[in-house]
């Protein structure tokens, strides 16, 4: 792909064993002292990852710990029976981390107490320089040459003992890490992006633990066949009697109950249990134990007062109308976002690297929905700085941004004659509303800079997506690197083919069915 970094066309090499050896699993508080003292007498940055049961629990926990430093060696640690890391975090000290897609792994390590003061995160380094496929296999084979055998990540770690294959797959994927992070070190120097990944690293170190969701029921998959705020009600009260009992068992809730029987349940509303358990998979002889529990929810989701029924939307993460909504709810806001996509999407294009990556999504809706006023350069460069864009985000966007806010002063011919709407005896047209509204925006005279061309529109064409783009309103990853997650048990939690590692989204609180080889 053009403006990609350039790559070898040899066949890659296939690592199939660490250097040293599968080390030992650590268990015990004397092996963990003697690893520590390893680790201190090593050198340079330290290379972490971390396995979880992602689809198969309910909890985020890691269940191995892998470390390697130069003079040290790899470690493998299993954290089950030891609990308490902090001898590690003492022994590398201020050392640099690397991780790949660090905040996947960090709030598990965190659990264990470690926690970095200087990050490298191989995976964000690799999106800011405008890598395609940024998993670790992929970015392995395509900067270092090695092929990474990548058929474990979705495995349930909680097994014990783990399997040989397994702690060799997991030892691997430390054991270039430190390279990685020296060769796309100097990529990202010969492109002059140090500063922005240094900024982006800093940002994730010092990032807060994640807020839950607030409705983490609406992420049900096939949740848009609910056709009335009853059978909203009735999906809430049976993912949250699912929640309960996955939580209880530290079991995947997709392994509880997936989603579409969820679904089919609320859809064909059993009256009885002989009823319910005539639907697929509740006639399923370790589903139909707990029969009487999805057939309480229903029930109790049926005889809810009208005033307590869910509303038939949720509330968005950043408290706006979903982008496709504008039009209809602010036609002069949805041309305000168009020009703003554009501008972004022309920037990360001439940088090599995805839009959301540039700014984050939901900055960008928030300052075209509600731009800043007085409009000026200055006081969109504050709207930055208070949405968290880095200083480095705010210099490439600033100006883009502050002109893509203008909006156009109105057609004095369109003003003169009345809107369609009212010509027909129709509604009254609201703001830029009635016929062809959209394309009317209406005028802010009031703002600085009003009238002034506009140098990016909705229609202009552009450079098209950088590598790896989405929409700067779409659901990407954040600037500070998180693979999309979402963000609890609903969510598809197996992790595969070019992805990094599994979804810290797969089990917990708040999300839709993760992937499991099936209910338990």
């Amino acid at each position: 792909m053009e403006g990609e970094p350039s790559t070898s066309a040899r066949e890659p090499i296939p690592l199939l064993t660490p250097v040293d050896g599968v080390p030992p699993v650590i268990v015990d508080a004397a092996e963990l002292t003697a690893a520590a003292e390893r680790l201190a007498a090593g050198t340079g940055p330290v290379a972490f990852d971390a396995e979880r049961a992602s689809g198969y629990r309910y909890s985020q926990r890691a269940y191995l710990v892998q470390i390697r430093r130069r003079g040290a060696g790899s470690l493998l640690v299993d954290p089950v029976p030891l609990g308490d890391l902090s001898v590690i975090q003492e022994a590398v000290g201020d050392a640099e981390w690397v991780l790949h897609a660090a905040s996947q792994d960090l709030p598990c390590l965190a659990e264990l107490g470690l926690r970095p003061s200087l990050l490298f995160d191989t995976e964000l380094a690799g999106r800011l320089l405008g890598y395609e496929r940024v998993g670790l296999g992929m970015i392995v084979e395509r900067v270092l040459g090695y092929g990474l055998e990548k058929g474990h990540s979705a495995a349930d770690w909680s097994t014990r003992p783990l399997p040989e294959p397994w702690l060799r797959y997991a030892a691997l994927d430390v054991e270039l890490l430190v390279e990685l992070r020296d060769a796309l070190e100097a990529e990202l120097i010969e492109q002059d992006k140090i500063e922005f990944a240094r900024q982006e690293f800093a940002g994730i170190v010092a990032a807060p633990p994640r807020e839950p969701r607030a409705e983490p029921w609406r992420r049900t998959s096939g949740i848009h066949r609910a056709r009335s705020r009853r059978q909203l009600a009735a999906v809430r009260a049976m993912w949250t009697a699912r929640d309960r009992m996955a939580r209880t068992r530290d079991v995947a809730p997709g392994r509880v109950l997936p989603d579409s029987a969820i679904m089919d349940a609320v859809l064909n509303a059993p009256a009885d249990t002989a009823a319910l358990i005539r639907l697929p998979i509740f006639s399923g002889p370790r589903i139909r134990r707990t029969a009487n529990t999805w057939l309480d929810a229903l029930r109790s989701a049926a005889a809810l007062p009208d005033d307590e029924l869910p509303a038939p939307a949720g509330p968005s993460g950043d408290g706006l109308p979903p982008p496709n909504r504008w039009a209809e709810r602010d036609p002069v806001a949805a041309a305000r976002l168009a020009r703003v996509r554009a501008e972004l999407s022309t920037i990360a294009t001439a940088h090599t690297m995805p839009v959301e990556n540039l700014l984050e999504p939901a900055l960008s809706r928030r300052i075209a929905w509600s731009p800043p006023d007085p409009l000026t350069e200055s006081a969109v460069e504050d709207a930055l700085i208070a949405g968290g864009a880095r200083a480095w985000q705010r210099e490439l966007t600033r100006t883009a941004l502050n002109s893509a806010l203008v909006d156009p002063e109105p057609d004095p011919a369109d003003e003169a004659a009345p809107p369609a709407a009212e010509r027909a005896g129709g509604r009254r047209a609201g703001r830029g509303g009635g016929a062809g509204g959209a394309d009317r925006p209406r005028s802010r005279g009031g703002r600085a800079g009003a009238g002034r061309s506009v140098r990016g529109s909705a229609g202009r064409a552009t450079a098209g997506s950088p590598v790896g783009a989405a929409p700067a309103d779409g659901g990407g990853a954040s600037s500070i690197g998180a693979t999309p997650t979402g963000g609890g048990p609903t969510d598809p939690a197996a992790a595969g083919g070019g992805a990094t590692k599994p979804s810290a989204s797969g089990s917990g609180p708040g999300g839709s069915t993760p992937a499991g080889p099936g209910p338990a």
